[in-house]
């Protein structure tokens, strides 16, 4: 973990929100921008990162008693633990194997120097949460994703305050699915009310679902919006 200079959380308190979305299209962003990245999926029941990537059919290789990331392109390697499991497989576990896993993708992965390592997270402030926030030394900061409904944003705060409970520095939040359906800026006014960053939104966009159903990420074919909040990360973690 000492190779690595930037180690960012991406959170959520509900799920649903497109933390998984904001990840993968965030790590690849980095990777197109020449940087060398790192996205590791700790989701253990549901995890999606490699179909959002197209690589369900990798598997996870060892070297040297160490774990081998999957490349997806020569500036972004990904672990999951999509990688040991079939498709139909239900991981039915308490949160000390929970632990133990993290450890070893945190541990016993060779991963290469890397400028950023992008952790995506499952619902909430469980286990996995409390896990890496134990685990994972010097971290850069936590991105929180949300959509903007009352609902939502309940578990939003939640979220805030592990952050701050852990001591984890939070870089800001996102605000998904915005819109009609949703609504709209109720990020950004949480945002305002814990004196938070608030990093920018994306729209309830149907070419956005289909390119993550297709393993593509959808910064490719509408890079704008979320460059704009790639930006203001990498800006945040250069201060840092």
């Amino acid at each position: 973990m000492e190779r690595i200079k930037h180690k960012l959380l991406v959170m959520g308190g509900k799920g649903g929100v497109g933390k998984t979305t904001i990840a993968v299209n965030l790590a690849y962003a980095l990777s197109k921008k020449g940087f060398r990245v790192g996205l590791l999926d700790v989701d253990i029941h549901g995890p999606n990162v490699p179909k959002m990537l197209n690589l369900e059919d990798r598997e996870l290789m060892s070297k040297e008693n160490k774990i081998m990331p999957v490349k997806f392109s020569d500036n972004l390697s990904v672990v999951s633990m999509a990688f040991l499991l079939k498709r139909t497989d239900a991981v039915i576990w308490r949160g000390p194997m929970k632990h133990n896993v993290i450890k070893q993708f945190l541990e016993g992965v060779m991963w290469s120097n890397l400028d950023y390592l992008v952790i995506d997270f499952p619902p909430g402030t469980g286990d996995e949460a409390i896990s890496v926030s134990q685990l994972l030394k010097d971290i850069t900061g936590s991105i929180i994703v949300a959509s903007p409904q009352k609902v939502a944003l309940l578990d939003t705060v939640k979220a805030i305050d592990f952050s701050k409970k852990v001591n984890i520095p939070i870089m800001g939040l996102i605000e998904n699915m915005s819109g009609e359906i949703f609504g709209e800026g109720g990020v950004e006014d949480t945002a305002k009310e814990t004196n938070i960053q608030f990093l920018g939104r994306l729209g309830l966009d149907a070419g956005i679902r289909e390119s993550g159903d297709k393993g593509i990420p959808f910064v490719i074919s509408n890079p704008m919006h979320f460059n704009t909040i790639v930006e203001k990360i990498v800006n945040l973690c250069e201060k840092r």
